[in-house]
């Protein structure tokens, strides 16, 4: 049967969060019902929210939900009643990408990930009155106490798992660590470029340290955010406006002259062209932050091909997250992933404090306890 829940809300493009009462739709058979207890603050929640990613409005965002199944449809079959969850990005299972193994590459990435809707154009939330609430972000919408899930979404941890811990771990830290470990495939004794070093970019330093990477340069504005890259694996730091940030990365990595590897976090052009030129030959670089669509990077083709270098996309740090996430539970635990030290945690009184917070770069990840 239908259930009522508290949710945070946003009613149009720019507006603030508020605390919204919501009607969740019966359970689809794939579908799980999650009381949440936590959930982690991406900046592609904001972005959502301040009208500069295709979603319609009121809205219910989060996606980087974490707490304990309540409730599951009759073909959910590998997740128990009571299980503490982590919930992640949703996918179909049955596409060609998905049949490779490639579940971040959903040929339905988008409508069942950003649609609002299920894919039958069913609404998963309701107001009071009946309208429609653009929902099932994906396939969760964990900015709430209760959440309609698809199964796809979610992955079972063990029971000691402390969530508010690792709710984060389903997109932000997956991909940052993932883009290291998988999409560049980073090996011991090499070396590692970060530009941004955010949650993704911080969590990519990690990564690199635990593939033994020799020289791990962080690069950003923020001098705070440079200090604690240094502290979670670093061996070096460059402040992105203070000279020639191309050059220096060259001076570092010598004899070689350049970088092995590098990882943009930040979706900025001119850094991305950066990223690119600081690559030794037969370098390999990854984007994962997302500038604007229109946007258009400009490279040295002639350099490109005779350095043999490769610049790739990467979404979800191509993780399964039903494998990425229990490892770097494993990795934090023996010390190798210190996820603890980027974590702020807000009660739900302080949401607005949260995503200010995030704005203005004074946390690193927020995360928002629903209990």
């Amino acid at each position: 049967m239908a259930q009522r829940t508290k949710c945070l809300a946003v009613c149009s493009a720019g507006a603030r969060f508020e605390l919204a009462e919501v009607i969740l739709d019966e359970l689809r058979s794939n579908e799980v019902l999650v009381e949440i207890h936590a959930t982690g603050i991406c900046h592609t929640d904001i972005a959502c929210a301040d009208g500069k990613l295709p979603v319609k409005f009121p809205c219910i965002l989060g996606h980087e939900g974490a707490g304990v199944v309540i409730q599951k449809g009759q073909d959910v079959q590998n997740i128990s009643i009571g299980a503490k969850v982590l919930l992640s990005y949703n996918f179909c299972g049955s596409c060609s990408q998905c049949a490779s193994h490639c579940p971040a590459y959903c040929e339905k990435l988008l409508p069942m990930n950003f649609g609002g809707r299920r894919l039958d154009r069913s609404a998963t939330v309701t107001l009071p009155g009946g309208k429609e609430v653009f929902a099932n972000f994906f396939g969760q919408s964990s900015f709430a106490r209760l959440a309609v899930v698809s199964k796809s979404s979610v992955v079972e941890v063990p029971d000691d798992t402390p969530l508010e811990l690792f709710a984060p771990l389903g997109c932000g830290i997956q991909t940052g660590a993932g883009a290291v470990l998988n999409s560049l495939n980073v090996s011991s004794g090499s070396s590692v470029a970060v530009f941004g070093v955010g949650s993704v970019g911080l969590s990519a330093i990690m990564a690199a340290k635990m593939r033994g990477a020799q020289t791990i340069i962080a690069v950003d504005l923020q001098p705070s955010r440079l200090k604690l890259a240094l502290d979670i694996g670093a061996t070096h730091a460059l402040v992105g406006n203070d000279g020639d940030v191309v050059q220096q990365i060259r001076s570092i990595c010598q004899p070689h002259n350049r970088v092995a590897f590098a990882l943009d976090c930040s979706g900025a052009v001119p850094v991305i062209e950066n990223m690119i030129d600081s690559l030794a030959t037969r370098g390999r670089a990854v984007s994962v932050g997302a500038p604007d669509a229109t946007k258009r990077v400009s490279m040295n083709v002639f350099s490109h091909l005779t350095l043999g270098r490769q610049y790739v996309g990467c979404h979800q740090g191509d993780s399964i997250a039903s494998e990425m996430i229990p490892f770097l539970i494993e990795r934090q635990r023996e010390g190798l992933f210190p996820l603890e030290k980027l974590i702020s945690y807000y009660n739900l009184d302080q949401s607005h404090q949260a995503l200010e917070d995030v704005k203005n770069g004074k946390t690193i990840k927020p995360v928002l306890r629903w209990r």
